[in-house]
């Protein structure tokens, strides 16, 4: 794909404008190949807009709406009262072919919902799911698939996002027959309930797919499997267990505390000189470097940043969604499940 379109809601996310448009302009200075059709409030945003140089505004498309979802409104009601918003607007953008994807970080479950109703599923699957990369201790990256859409699966579903994860692996990550694991309690065959057990039998007979059996929580960031299967509810709290403590180990290195300066900074250097050989790689595992969910099983990219997300954060986010347009990574997925 020589040139492409995303859809933004800029309104979205516990910052909006603020962080979404800065992190757009660093978007368009690494994908030259794509414009931008931003939504939101023109008084809000036009500020932002302004900063950007004239190359960059060429690229975009404004299209105001004052009206957003409110966070704290209950799922129908907020999808009811969705007409008009900038996270609507954004998703029918894609759904009427304006752009081919869309990224938002506002209310993740009425995004799901919108995109749900108004774009087309992929053929064969009965739930898209929300799949996202995640790091390792190694540097590398390995695909994790469902982190929330579904709270609760079949191992028909389970199967699909195995199938669905193995073709995101090997164009994401450029992978040839990756390892594909489900998330268990434990590696034992009797271990689990009865979906992640069926799932597990099925897998077994699928030559196609590289599969390597149960994996553990505790074995997440150990890079043992590219691809790892779950259900929406023990994903999300895997993921947010992970990105909890990944935040925790990386704000020894910088948290302020109630030291004086002199000791503090001596503290930063003490633990920087103790784990200098690993520093690195803790940088690596930043939650803000792998910022951004596809709810992958749609005929079109669709992305769900964080709320809280930083500008970097939310360029990932952009940077992510604009890789899978690129890589046709829907259209492959389908053409592949039709075999």
């Amino acid at each position: 794909m020589t040139h492409l379109t995303l859809a933004l809601d800029a309104m979205g996310g516990d910052f909006g404008p603020r962080i979404t448009i800065p992190a757009l302009s660093q978007a368009l200075a690494q994908h030259p190949m794509f414009d931008c059709i931003v939504f939101g409030d023109q008084a809000s945003i036009s500020p932002y807009l302004h900063k950007l140089s004239h190359d960059f505004q060429q690229r975009i498309e404004f299209v105001h709406t004052a009206k957003t979802i409110d966070d704290d409104l209950p799922f129908l009601q907020a999808i009811r009262q969705s007409k008009g918003s900038s996270m609507r607007l954004a998703i029918e953008a894609v759904a009427n072919g304006k752009a081919q994807g869309c990224v938002s970080g506002g209310n993740t479950g009425v995004l799901m919902g919108l995109a749900k109703q108004l774009i087309e599923p992929l053929p064969n699957i009965d739930r898209p799911a929300l799949t996202s990369l995640i790091p390792t201790i190694n540097g590398n990256s390995s695909v994790m698939l469902d982190l929330g859409a579904n709270v609760e699966t079949d191992s028909q579903q389970l199967l699909q996002f195995a199938e669905m994860g193995n073709i995101f692996a090997e164009v994401m990550l450029d992978l040839v027959y990756p390892r594909l694991a489900l998330l268990n309690i434990g590696t034992e065959e009797h271990k689990g309930n009865p979906q992640i057990r069926e799932a597990h039998q099925q897998l077994k007979q699928r030559n196609h797919l590289n599969y390597i059996g149960f994996l553990e929580g505790d074995k997440l960031m150990n890079h043992l499997a590219d691809v790892i299967v779950c259900d929406g509810f023990s994903g999300n709290i895997a993921l947010k267990t992970l990105e909890g403590a990944a935040k925790n180990i990386l704000s020894l290195f910088k948290k302020p505390t109630a030291d004086s300066h002199l000791c503090r900074h001596t503290k930063r250097y003490l633990l920087r000189l103790i784990f200098y050989r690993y520093y690195k790689k803790l940088q690596q595992i930043n939650p803000d470097r792998h910022n951004g969910a596809t709810l992958l099983g749609l005929s079109s990219v669709v992305v769900k940043s964080h709320g809280g997300a930083s500008e970097k954060a939310f360029f990932y986010a952009m940077d992510y969604a604009v890789q899978q347009i690129a890589e046709q990574i829907p259209q492959k997925i389908s053409k592949r499940l039709q075999k």
